[in-house]
C-alpha cells in the first residue's frame, strides 16, 4: 500500500492580511485531522502548514493511499424481537436486514450478549478503508467550510463562495494527482509563484519538492513563519546598518509577512523637518498607514529615516525607494497640517464643544461626561491625598483632544495628542501626563498611570463608564460588550490591587452614581457591578497563577478593598502550608453546612450554658485569641491572623468529638450553635476558610 507526502493546495487572490495565519492554520489542522478520522494517517504523523498572500497550502507526511479494513459491529435489536419461539427471524429483523443490506444467512454468525438488561444481537462486518482518492475533496471542502472567514464573496458567473477568488488546486499524493474537484476546479499538479519575479505556472514534481520548487521557480517563501523569519533577519540586518533600533515591531511584522511573498527590505528616509511632529504621530502614519518599519536612536526618538518590505527584489532599487520615499511624504505633512491647526485652537477653547457630542442617548452629550469624570476626579484625589484641583482640570480635559483633526485622522492617538496639546498650551506637566494616561491601561499586560492624580482620572473615567452602563442595565452578555465595560473594569482592578491603591470599590462606586443625579440609574445595580468586577478578578487572579481554591476563598467575602486581595491570597496560600490548615478547613466546612441549615437569629454564647468541657475550652481559647487576630487585621498582616487562628485547631478537633452540637434541649442547641456562629466569624476575616477543604 503506497505512503507518501501529501501537497494539498488553494492559489486564491490576495488574502486579508491579518486573518492570513489563522486561515492558514485551521486549514492544515482540519485536512490533517480529516485524514486521520479516516484512517489514511496517523495521528502522530507530522503536517506543515502554509500560508503567503495568495495561497493556502498544507503539507502531511505518511499518508496511504487507502485506509487499513476495520471491522465493524453494529447493535441490530434485542433476541426477543429479532427471533421468535422457534428460533425463526422475524419480520422486524427480515425488514431490518434488509435496511442495512445484510444477508439472512449472516443471522447464524451474529453475537449474542447483553446489552443492559436485555440479550441483543450484534453484526460483526469488515468493511474495506477509504480511498484516498474517494474522499480527500470532501476532506479538502469540509476544511474550507471551517475556516474563521466572516465574510465571504462570490465572483465571475459562478456560485462558488469563499474569502477571495480560488484559481487554482494542487493535490499531489507523493508524485500523483489525487483527482477531485472543489471550488468548482479540478485538481492538477501546477501552481502559480510570484505575480511578477515568477517564470509563469510551474509544474510540481512531487508533493515534498512544494515548497523548495515554489521558492526556486516562483519566488515565493510559501511558510508563513519562515518568511516572517527572513523579513526580521532583513530588518534587523538593516537597522543595524544604519545604527539604529527598530522599537516593538512584532504586530506590524505579522501583517507584513502575510502582504509579500518575497521580502526584501530596502532603506527609505524623510526630510528631517517633519520630526518637529510629536513622533506618535509620524510612527502611526507610517506603521498604520504605509506600513513602514520607523527606525530609533539610542534613546528612542525617531529617525528620518525607515524601513520598506518590498515584495519585488531587484537589482536596482532606487525606483522603488523613491517612490515609497514620494507617498510617506504627504502622509507627513497631514500630519504637521493637523498638528498645526488644532494648537491654533488649543483644548480649553473646545471644552464647550464636548456638550454638542452625544455620549449615549440615555447618559447625555460627552459634556456631560467629562463633569462627572471631573468631579469624580476630584473626589478620589482628595482621597489619596493628591491636589484635587489639578486631577478636576485633568479629567474636565481628559476627552476634549477626540474633537481635534489629528485624533479625528489617527484615534489611537487619543489621549497623546491630548498631552501634547496641554504642554503647548502651557498647562502643567502633572495634568497633561494624567490626560494621556488615563486610557491605561489600554490593554492586557500594559502598563499603568503613575502617580496618584493620573491613576484618581483613570479610575474616574472608567469607573463613570461602569457605573453608568450598569446603572441603565446596558451590561455584557456573551460576547457583547460594546462599550468595552470588560477592560474597564479590568482596568480599575490593576489600578487598585498593582499601585496599590487603599481605596473602597464600593465606596467608590456610590461616590460615582452621586454624579448621574436622581431618577437616571436604576437603585440596585450595585452589587451587580460589584460582583461583575469580582469575577473579572477571579480571573485575573487565576491567570496570574494564585491556586483556584485560594482565590475562592477570598473572593467568597465579596472583598472591595482590592488593594488587600493579594495580600490575603498570599497570606491563604502561605496558611494551606500549615499542618493544621485542612483540618481546620474542613471543620469550618461542617460549621457553615450546620448553621445553613439554621433560619432562626443565633444569639451570642452565654458562658453559664456551656456544659461540656470542650465547648468551654473552644469559648475561652477564642475569647482568648480575638484580640490578637483584631489587631492584625488592623494592620493588614493576614498571615500572622491566620497563624494564631490555626492555634484553634485542638479546641476545635475537641468541640467535634466531644460535643453533640444538636442537643435535644433547645436553649443548649441554640447556645452551641451561637458558639459555632461566633467561630465562623472569627476564623473567616481573612477569607472563607471552608473553601480550601478537600472535602
Amino acid at each position: 500500500m503506497s505512503v507518501a507526502t501529501l501537497l494539498v493546495e488553494l492559489v486564491t487572490e490576495e488574502l486579508p492580511p491579518k486573518a492570513l495565519p489563522r486561515l492558514g492554520e485551521v486549514f492544515a489542522t482540519r485536512i490533517h485531522a480529516g485524514l486521520v478520522a479516516r484512517g489514511l494517517a496517523p495521528a502522530t504523523e507530522s503536517f506543515r502548514w502554509f500560508a503567503a498572500p495568495r495561497r493556502l497550502a498544507v503539507t502531511v507526511a505518511g499518508v496511504a493511499e487507502r485506509a487499513q479494513p476495520q471491522e465493524v459491529t453494529e447493535k441490530i435489536m434485542p433476541v426477543q424481537i429479532a427471533l421468535d419461539a422457534a428460533g425463526e427471524a422475524t419480520p422486524a429483523l427480515l425488514k431490518r436486514l434488509q435496511s442495512k443490506g445484510i444477508p439472512l444467512d449472516a443471522v447464524a454468525g451474529f453475537e449474542r450478549r447483553m446489552d443492559g438488561k436485555s440479550e441483543t444481537l450484534f453484526y460483526t462486518r469488515t468493511e474495506p478503508g477509504a480511498g484516498l482518492d474517494a474522499v480527500l475533496a470532501d476532506i479538502v471542502q469540509d476544511a474550507i467550510k471551517a475556516l474563521p472567514i466572516p465574510k465571504l464573496m462570490r465572483w465571475g458567473s459562478s456560485e462558488v463562495q469563499f474569502v477571495r477568488p480560488v484559481h487554482k488546486l494542487t493535490m499531489l499524493h507523493g508524485a500523483r494527482v489525487v483527482l477531485g474537484r472543489v471550488l468548482e476546479l479540478d485538481a492538477d499538479r501546477t501552481t502559480m509563484g510570484h505575480r511578477f519575479m515568477s517564470r509563469g505556472e510551474i509544474e510540481l514534481a512531487t508533493a515534498d519538492a512544494y515548497e523548495p520548487t515554489l521558492l526556486a521557480e516562483g519566488k515565493v517563501i510559501p511558510e508563513f513563519a519562515a518568511r516572517r523569519a527572513e523579513i526580521e533577519r532583513q530588518l534587523r540586518a538593516a537597522a543595524s546598518g544604519e545604527n539604529a533600533a527598530l522599537g516593538e515591531f512584532s504586530d506590524l511584522l505579522d501583517e507584513v509577512c502575510a502582504l509579500v511573498e518575497h521580502p526584501t527590505v530596502y532603506v527609505g528616509e524623510f526630510e528631517a523637518a517633519y520630526l518637529e511632529v510629536p513622533q506618535e504621530c509620524l510612527i502611526l502614519t507610517m506603521r498604520a498607514n504605509q506600513k513602514y518599519f520607523p527606525l530609533f536612536d539610542d534613546g528612542g526618538r525617531l529617525l528620518n529615516r525607515f524601513l520598506i518590505v518590498s515584495n519585488m527584489r531587484v537589482s536596482d532599487p532606487s525606483n522603488i525607494i523613491e517612490g515609497n520615499q514620494r507617498v510617506v511624504r504627504p502622509r507627513l505633512a497631514d500630519a504637521r497640517f493637523f498638528l498645526e491647526q488644532d494648537k491654533k485652537v488649543g483644548l480649553s477653547a473646545r471644552i464647550a464643544k464636548l456638550g454638542n457630542v452625544v455620549y449615549h442617548n440615555k447618559l447625555g452629550s460627552l459634556g456631560d461626561r467629562v463633569q462627572r469624570i471631573a468631579a469624580f476626579s476630584r473626589f478620589i484625589a482628595a482621597q489619596l491625598g493628591a491636589d484635587a484641583a489639578l486631577a478636576e482640570r485633568a479629567g474636565l480635559l481628559a476627552k476634549v483632544d477626540l474633537l481635534t483633526d489629528m485624533v479625528g485622522e489617527f484615534p489611537d492617538l487619543q489621549g497623546v495628542m491630548g498631552r501634547y496639546y496641554a504642554l503647548a498650551e502651557g498647562i502643567g506637566e502633572t495634568v497633561a501626563d494624567a490626560i494621556e494616561a488615563h486610557y491605561l491601561p489600554r490593554f492586557a499586560g500594559d502598563r499603568l498611570p503613575v502617580g496618584n492624580v493620573a491613576c484618581s482620572v483613570a479610575l474616574a473615567d472608567k469607573l463613570e463608564s461602569l457605573i453608568g452602563f450598569f446603572g441603565i442595565g446596558d451590561v455584557p452578555t456573551g460576547d457583547r460588550d460594546p462599550f468595552g465595560l470588560r477592560r474597564a473594569a479590568l482596568g480599575v482592578l490593576r489600578i487598585l490591587s498593582e499601585t496599590p491603591l487603599p481605596l473602597d470599590l464600593a465606596v467608590l462606586i456610590e461616590e460615582g452614581r452621586s454624579g448621574f443625579g436622581s431618577g437616571l440609574l436604576t437603585d440596585d445595580f450595585a452589587p451587580r457591578l460589584i460582583d461583575f468586577m469580582l469575577e473579572r478578578l477571579r480571573n485575573l487572579l487565576r491567570d496570574g497563577g494564585y491556586a483556584h481554591d485560594a482565590v475562592d476563598a477570598v473572593i467568597a467575602l465579596r472583598p472591595t478593598r482590592i488593594d488587600q486581595v493579594v495580600p490575603r491570597l498570599d497570606a491563604v496560600q502561605a496558611f494551606q502550608q500549615m499542618p493544621e490548615a485542612s483540618a481546620l478547613a474542613a471543620a469550618n466546612k461542617r460549621i457553615i453546612n450546620i448553621l445553613k441549615k439554621v433560619d432562626e437569629p443565633l444569639p451570642e454564647p452565654d458562658v453559664a450554658l456551656l456544659q461540656e468541657d470542650a465547648e468551654k475550652a473552644l469559648f475561652h481559647q477564642m475569647i482568648e485569641v480575638a484580640p490578637l487576630v483584631r489587631s492584625h487585621m488592623g494592620n493588614d498582616d493576614y498571615a500572622e491572623a491566620l497563624r494564631v487562628l490555626a492555634g484553634l485547631r485542638e479546641a476545635v478537633d475537641g468541640f467535634f468529638e466531644s460535643v453533640m452540637v444538636m442537643s435535644d434541649e433547645p436553649v443548649i442547641r441554640r447556645n452551641r450553635l451561637g458558639l459555632l456562629t461566633m467561630l465562623a466569624a472569627l476564623m473567616n476575616q481573612v477569607a472563607d476558610i471552608s473553601r480550601l477543604s478537600a472535602q
